[in-house]
């Protein structure tokens, strides 16, 4: 049970703030760009209330990647529909993106002072939870990142992919959407899609950021995951 309380402890409002952020870029790029839908929902929010989906949330957890409910975006209202689908569409993983610098940014400054800190200071004991919180910050925003840029609909790699693509190829890709999600699945389950591209993917992009501090940051994801 401790160890429950401590994995919530440090994950939740990294895994919220990442999830949330990403599903309010979208509506928020699509509202820029002449689909106000998600405004006038109500969507246009940091409140992870408004977003939050609990059978994803749990699945960061469980799994380490989750997802929040989708922004909803009428991508027919957009003054370009097909080419304003994909700054819709990639705003989220860029988010994810600029979380996972800034948050390693943050904790790299914090090793630095953190030096000449007493191991049993008050300060360290705030400091260390920290760090923790923004080393699985900076993971968690990289694997959603990555991730969504599958391209398969319904990520956003795959909106993506509908919008670059010539209008025959990018309509056969658009009509695998319904499919997507079961698609996504036997990627993930039944492929080395994890293994082979996902994984190293995302290891070459925590190095690049967290530097000195990868081991940081693979030994809390390594904790929360276990």
């Amino acid at each position: 049970m401790e160890q429950f309380f401590l994995k919530v402890s440090i994950m939740l409002v990294p895994a919220l703030m990442a999830i949330t952020c990403h599903e309010v870029s979208h509506g928020f790029v699509a509202d820029k760009l002449g689909d106000d839908t998600a405004r006038s929902m109500g969507r246009l929010t940091l409140n992870p209330l408004k977003h939050i989906d609990i059978f994803g949330t749990l699945m960061v957890f469980i799994v380490g990647v989750g997802w929040a409910k989708p922004v909803p975006v009428n991508f027919r209202n957009l003054r370009r529909p097909k080419t304003d689908m994909i700054w819709v569409a990639v705003a989220g993983p860029v988010t994810n993106f600029l979380l996972a610098v800034i948050s390693a940014v943050a904790m790299r400054t914090i090793a630095h002072f953190a030096v000449d800190i007493p191991e049993a200071s008050m300060a360290a004991g705030v400091l260390k939870p920290v760090a923790w919180m923004l080393a699985f910050s900076v993971y968690i925003n990289l694997l959603l990142a990555i991730f969504n840029l599958i391209p398969v609909p319904p990520l956003d790699g795959g909106r993506v992919a509908v919008g670059l693509l010539p209008y025959r190829l990018g309509s056969a890709l658009a009509r695998v959407e319904p499919f997507g999600f079961i698609i996504i699945i036997l990627l993930v389950f039944f492929t080395r899609i994890f293994d082979y591209v996902i994984l190293p993917a995302l290891n070459a992009m925590v190095y690049l950021l967290a530097g000195p501090q990868t081991d940081l940051v693979a030994g809390v994801t390594s904790l929360m995951m276990h």
